[in-house]
C-alpha cells in the first residue's frame, strides 16, 4: 500500500483510538512497561543477531546525522529498545524520559509513536509534534520503520527521534533506507550461515569416507581435499591447498581432457604418484557451471579395501572357530592345542587328513584364532576347477587377456584374500605347470595377472590340504618337491575318526541334535542294533559320512536306508573301505559292483575321472551307480 497523507491520517486516528482504549494516560512521561537487570540481558541476548546486524548501519547513520540532533533507536518485535545511537545531548535528554534499553515504546505502554505504529501496521510512518498520545513526546519528531527476516516477518523497528522542530520528510527516507541495509545484510548473514552450516555438514560427511576425495579447479591446483587423503598422500591439508595437483596424478589433464569430451573416468585402476603403497581405484566426475567443465573431483579407494568389503558380503569369511570342533579325545585336543599355537604365525601350513576328516574347519578355526580373523579367508578347492581356469582363478586376468574375459579384467583369488588367509584344499590336485606359478607367489609374495605385467603385491596366510602322500606324489612325479617343503612348514596331521578313541558317541549324539534341529523333527529313538553298527564301522568318510549317515537316521525317524559294511574281525579290511580280500564267500552282483566302485575311488583318492575311465564307464553312469548304491564319497 502507497503510503500517503490520507493514509498517514488515518493510521494516527487508529492509533490515538487504541492509546484512548488501552488507558495510556496522556500526562504520563515514562513507559509503563521497562526491563531490569536479567531481563534485559535475556532480551539482548535474545535479539543478538539483530543487534550485531543493526549496531554498524546505526553507526554509520549516526556518522551522517553527527550534530544534527537527532538519535537512533533500534527496538524488538514488541517494541522494547535494544541499542540507542546519537549526539549526546539529546540522548541525555531522551535518558531523562526512560528511553532507554529496556523500555517499550509500543502503543500499550506509551501511546501513539512511530516505533509502536510501524510495528502494528507493517509500515514506515513518521509522527511529530501533537501526533504523539502523551503531551511529553509533543516536543518529538520520530520516524520509524519495520525490520523483517529473510521470511518476510517483523523482528524490530529502527526510528529516528529529534526535535519537532527539525522534522523533515527526508528523515523517514533514512530510516527507511537504514531498514533496507539492515535487512539486506540478515539476508546475508542467513545465506551465509546456511552456505556455512551446509559446507560444514558436506565436510563431516566426506571427511569421514574411507575414500581419499579432492577437488581441482580447471587449471590443476587442488581446491579441497579430505582427511582420507591427506593421511594416504601423507601431507597437510594446509600445504596442499592451492596447490598443483601433478604430484598427485600427472595424467589429470588427459583425464580432465575426456571428461571435456563426455568421456566418463570411472573405476580406474591405477598407482598413485610418489612412494605410496598399494593400487588404487580411481574415479573423476566434472564439476560444471553450466555446460562447462570448471574443475572435477578425484575419488581414490584402496583396492584392497574394496576387495575386503566385497569379501565381507559375499561370505568369503571364515565362520568356524576351535568350538566348533566336537570331541574330547587326547588326539583331537592335541591337534587343537597345537593349532592354537601356531594360529598367529604368517608361515604355511599343510593340513593332511583322509576326506571328511574336517580339514576347512580345522583351517578356518587357525584364521579366526590370529590376528588375521578379521580379514578374508578363501577358500579354492585346486581338484575342482578346470587346468585352463585354475591359473586365472587362483592370480586374475587382465582385460582382454583371453576370449570371453570380463571387460577390466578380474582380481584373483590371491588378491582377493590379501591381508587374510588362502585355503587350498586337494593341493596334491594342483597341476604342475602351476605349482611353479604359486611356489614362485610364496617365495616372491606378489603375483602378476593373466595378460599382465604389472606387479601386484599380496600379503596372505596359506593354508593347504590334502589327502594324499604328497611324498609318495613325489616319488611319481606329480608333486614338486620345492613346493612341497614351501607348504610344509608347519605341518598338520589331522585324526580320522576311527582314530579318535571315544569321539564317536559324542559326535552322534551331537549330529542328532543339530540335525533334528537343521530338519524341524524331533531326536529319533536309535534302535541298539543300528547303535551298535555305528560304533562298529570304520567310517572310511569320517565326519562328512557320519554327519550323512544321522542326517538319513533323522529324517526317516531312526531307520536308515544305508547299509554299514561292518569290518569282519577275520579280515584284514571290510569291503566298505574298497579293500575286501579273496574270499570263498559268494557275493552278489549288486555287491561286487559297490565293492568294485569303492576300491576304484579309494585307489584314485576320489578323482571321478579316473574312476570312471578304469571301470570303462562314462561319468554320469558312474554318478548314478554312486546314487543307486548309496554310496558315500
Amino acid at each position: 500500500m502507497a503510503y500517503n497523507e490520507k493514509l498517514h491520517n488515518e493510521m494516527i486516528k487508529k492509533s490515538h483510538e487504541r492509546s484512548t482504549y488501552y488507558g495510556v494516560e496522556k500526562e504520563r512521561v515514562i513507559s509503563t512497561k521497562i526491563l531490569k537487570g536479567k531481563d534485559i540481558e535475556f532480551n539482548i541476548k535474545k535479539n543478538n543477531i539483530l543487534i550485531k546486524t543493526a549496531v554498524p548501519v546505526m553507526n554509520t547513520l549516526q556518522e551522517i546525522l553527527q550534530g544534527s540532533g537527532f538519535f537512533i533507536v533500534l527496538t524488538d518485535d514488541e517494541g522494547c529498545i535494544l541499542n540507542t545511537v546519537g549526539d549526546s545531548d539529546i540522548l541525555l535528554e531522551a535518558e531523562k524520559m526512560n528511553m532507554i534499553v529496556g523500555a517499550y515504546m509500543d502503543e500499550k505502554s506509551i501511546g501513539t509513536n512511530a516505533m509502536g505504529i510501524t510495528i502494528k501496521e507493517d509500515m514506515p510512518i513518521q509522527v511529530s509534534a501533537k501526533e504523539h498520545f502523551i503531551n511529553a513526546y509533543h516536543k518529538w519528531t520520530c520516524s520509524a520503520a519495520p525490520i523483517h527476516d529473510s521470511n518476510k516477518k517483523i523482528i524490530g523497528s529502527l526510528n529516528l527521534t529529534g526535535k519537532k522542530e527539525k522534522v523533515h520528510p527526508h528523515t523517514l527516507g533514512l530510516a527507511v533506507a537504514a531498514v533496507r541495509s539492515i535487512e539486506n545484510q540478515l539476508r546475508a548473514d542467513d545465506i551465509n550461515r546456511k552456505l556455512l552450516e551446509a559446507y560444514e555438514y558436506m565436510n563431516t560427511i566426506v571427511d569421514s569416507m574411507s575414500s581419499g576425495i579432492y577437488t581441482i579447479d580447471s587449471e590443476g591446483i587442488v581446491k579441497s581435499i579430505n582427511k582420507y587423503a591427506c593421511l594416504i598422500l601423507g601431507v597437510d591439508k594446509e600445504k596442499i591447498l592451492n596447490k598443483p595437483s601433478d604430484f598427485i596424478m600427472p595424467n589429470w589433464e588427459k583425464i580432465f581432457n575426456k571428461l571435456e569430451h563426455g568421456i566418463s573416468y570411472i573405476d580406474k585402476e591405477s598407482v598413485l604418484n610418489g612412494n605410496i603403497q598399494g593400487r588404487y581405484n580411481i574415479s573423476a566426475s566434472p564439476i560444471k557451471i553450466g555446460s562447462k567443465i570448471i574443475g572435477m573431483v578425484v575419488v581414490f579407494k584402496e583396492i584392497q579395501n574394496v576387495f575386503n568389503l566385497v569379501n565381507k558380503y559375499s561370505g568369503m569369511r571364515a565362520a568356524y572357530t576351535f568350538d566348533d570342533i566336537i570331541g574330547k579325545s587326547i588326539e583331537i585336543k592335541e591337534v587343537i592345542e597345537f593349532s592354537k599355537t601356531i594360529a598367529a604365525s604368517p608361515s604355511t601350513v599343510l593340513i593332511h587328513g583322509e576326506s571328511g576328516t574336517g580339514k576347512e574347519l580345522l583351517a578356518q578355526a587357525i584364521h579366526n584364532y590370529g590376528d588375521r580373523k578379521d580379514r578374508s579367508f578363501i577358500a579354492i578347492n585346486c581338484g575342482a576347477i578346470p587346468k585352463s581356469l585354475i591359473e586365472s582363478e587362483l592370480f586374475g586376468y587382465e582385460d582382454g587377456a583371453f576370449t570371453g574375459a570380463r571387460s577390466g579384467g578380474q582380481p584373483g583369488k590371491f588378491e582377493l584374500a590379501s591381508g587374510g588367509t588362502i585355503f587350498l584344499d586337494e593341493i596334491g590336485e594342483m597341476p604342475l605347470d602351476m605349482q611353479v606359478r604359486l611356489l614362485r607367489v610364496l617365495q616372491e609374495g606378489y603375483v602378476t595377472r593373466v595378460g599382465g605385467n604389472k606387479i601386484i603385491p599380496v600379503d596372505v596366510r596359506v593354508i593347504a590340504a590334502t589327502n594324499k602322500d604328497l611324498e609318495e606324489e613325489i616319488k611319481k612325479g606329480t608333486f614338486r618337491e620345492d613346493l612341497y617343503y614351501r607348504l610344509r612348514v608347519i605341518p598338520i596331521k589331522l585324526p580320522s575318526l576311527r582314530e579318535r578313541k571315544g569321539d564317536l558317541d559324542i559326535l552322534i549324539k551331537y549330529y542328532l541334535i543339530v540335525k533334528a534341529g537343521k530338519l524341524n523333527k524331533p531326536v529319533p529313538f536309535i534302535g541298539k542294533d543300528v547303535i551298535d553298527n555305528m560304533l562298529a564301522y570304520n567310517w572310511p568318510g569320517n565326519i562328512r559320512e557320519l554327519e550323512n549317515y544321522i542326517e538319513n537316521l533323522v529324517n526317516l525317524n531312526g531307520k536308515t536306508t544305508f547299509n554299514l559294511r561292518i569290518e569282519d574281525k577275520d579280515e584284514n579290511k571290510s569291503c566298505s573301505t574298497g579293500n575286501c580280500e579273496e574270499s570263498n564267500e559268494i557275493h552278489t552282483i549288486r555287491e561286487m559292483e559297490i565293492d568294485l566302485i569303492y576300491k576304484c575311488i579309494k585307489k584314485h583318492n576320489g578323482n571321478m575321472s579316473r574312476v570312471a575311465k578304469t571301470l570303462g564307464i562314462g561319468r554320469n553312469t558312474l554318478y548314478s551307480k554312486i546314487k543307486k548304491y548309496n554310496i558315500l564319497i
